[in-house]
This record gives C-alpha cells, sequence and structure tokens, in this order.
C-alpha cells in the first residue's frame, strides 16, 4: 500500500506541475486558452493572475515532492492543501476542479492514510 501510495502522491505533484506550466507559461496560447476555455482577450488581461495561480500550484507540487523524502506527515499537510483549493475552485470557478485536483488528492490522502 505504501508504494500505491507514494505512486499517487507522486502523479498529484505532476499534475500540479502540469498546471504551473499551464498557468504561468501557455496560459495566453492556443493550449492553454483551449484547456481553460478562455478567449484571448481574456487570456492576456489575466495573464499575470494566472501566472500567480501557477506559482501558487509549483509550491504544491513542491511540497508533495518534498513530503516523499520529508514523511507523511508533510504529505497529509499538501495533500490537504490540495483538497481544499481543489474544493474552493469547484465552489467558486467550476466543478470540474473537484475532479482534476481535488479527487486525485483525496484518494492519495486515503492511500497515504491508510499506509
Amino acid at each position: 500500500m505504501t508504494l500505491a501510495a507514494n505512486i499517487m502522491v507522486a502523479l498529484v505533484a505532476l499534475l500540479h506541475v502540469y498546471f504551473l506550466v499551464l498557468e504561468m507559461f501557455l496560459w495566453d496560447k492556443p493550449r492553454g486558452r483551449r484547456v481553460f476555455g478562455t478567449t484571448p482577450e481574456f487570456a492576456a488581461a489575466s495573464k499575470s493572475l494566472a501566472a500567480n495561480q501557477g506559482l501558487y500550484n509549483g509550491f504544491l507540487a513542491a511540497g508533495l515532492i518534498w513530503g516523499s523524502f520529508a514523511g507523511d506527515p508533510v504529505k497529509i499537510f499538501f495533500l490537504a492543501c490540495v483538497i481544499v483549493a481543489g474544493a474552493f475552485g469547484a465552489a467558486t470557478v467550476n466543478l470540474k476542479i473537484l475532479w482534476v485536483q481535488a479527487l486525485p488528492a483525496a484518494i492519495a490522502l486515503a492511500l497515504v492514510l491508510t499506509s
């Protein structure tokens, strides 16, 4: 079970690295606009806000990677942060965030807690 938990934590970390890239570097590019369903005008106007959000996702990824070396308490803390961020995003932006961000973190957290 520990191997499955570590793999799932790593996958959640990789997801957040992907979110960082999308939000910091691809936000106003065709791929970023397609993923987030934005217009060129909106993407240009909100580029700095998206970059800030991407940086936060990078911190979540860094915390999860750190947790892979530091142990379960660090993993649990950062997975809980991801779940809260995903739930808030789902409530305020788009329900899809619950499934893309919070659900994988919740699965990883359940695996960490049971290993």
